[in-house]
């Protein structure tokens, strides 16, 4: 005999469904809503950089959210445009020996330096190719980005032809391991950084699209 099932069954099941199908819509959605009000936040301190008369709480009474988000992007774009002239690019030098010559100032600054402009140069190679690598263990396959090749006294010691590897963790990218492997060790995929990126974020439920 086929067990009978009671109606409360049915509405308990109707009630899952819709519940779970609410959060996945509400949740990237509030998500993506607190991402982007943490970034307007900390993007409206630059306002803090002008003079009190000039804030609209002194002109309007109350502040607009938002207003920092143009103002850093002036900054920033007013200091490219600055320091691409030569007046401009003389002073970035001095302002780079300057901090050069700091103690630990110098660790930081040299480090951060040279991470934001392999990442953000146009001839820079870090995260332009997604691949396919062997992690933790032989047999276990997972995405990762190439990141360069090894140089200075690690080139010595590792066999020839070997890339360097960020292996990501997920679903927060920002955190991961970094590894130097043989280059036929490693598969290139067909697929972009954002959509790696994207397929790592989501652990593997959201497919690269073709």
């Amino acid at each position: 005999m086929q067990a009978r099932l009671e109606p409360g069954f049915f509405v308990f099941d109707a009630v899952k469904k819709y519940l779970i199908t609410g959060l996945l819509i509400w949740i990237p959605l509030a998500i993506t809503i607190w991402v982007l009000k943490l970034v307007v936040d900390m993007m409206d301190q630059s306002l803090l950089l002008l003079p009190q008369a000039f804030r609209t709480e002194s002109w309007l009474g109350f502040h607009i959210p938002g207003l920092g988000v143009i103002l850093t992007l002036a900054i920033v774009f007013g200091t490219g445009v600055f320091a691409t002239n030569f007046f401009g690019a003389q002073l970035v030098v001095l302002w780079h020996e300057v901090l050069h010559r700091i103690p630990v100032v110098n660790s930081v600054y040299s480090s951060v330096k040279q991470i934001s402009d392999t990442l953000f140069s146009s001839s820079g190679q870090a995260f332009r190719k997604a691949l396919l690598v062997q992690w933790p263990h032989p047999g276990a396959w997972t995405i990762a980005f190439m990141t360069g090749v090894p140089g200075g006294d690690v080139a010595k010691h590792v066999p020839p032809d070997c890339v360097s590897v960020y292996v990501p963790t997920t679903p927060n990218p920002t955190g991961g391991y970094f590894i130097v492997v043989s280059r036929k060790d490693v598969i290139e995929l067909d697929m972009t950084v954002d959509q790696a990126l994207k397929y790592i974020i989501s652990m593997g439920v959201v497919p690269p699209l073709k």
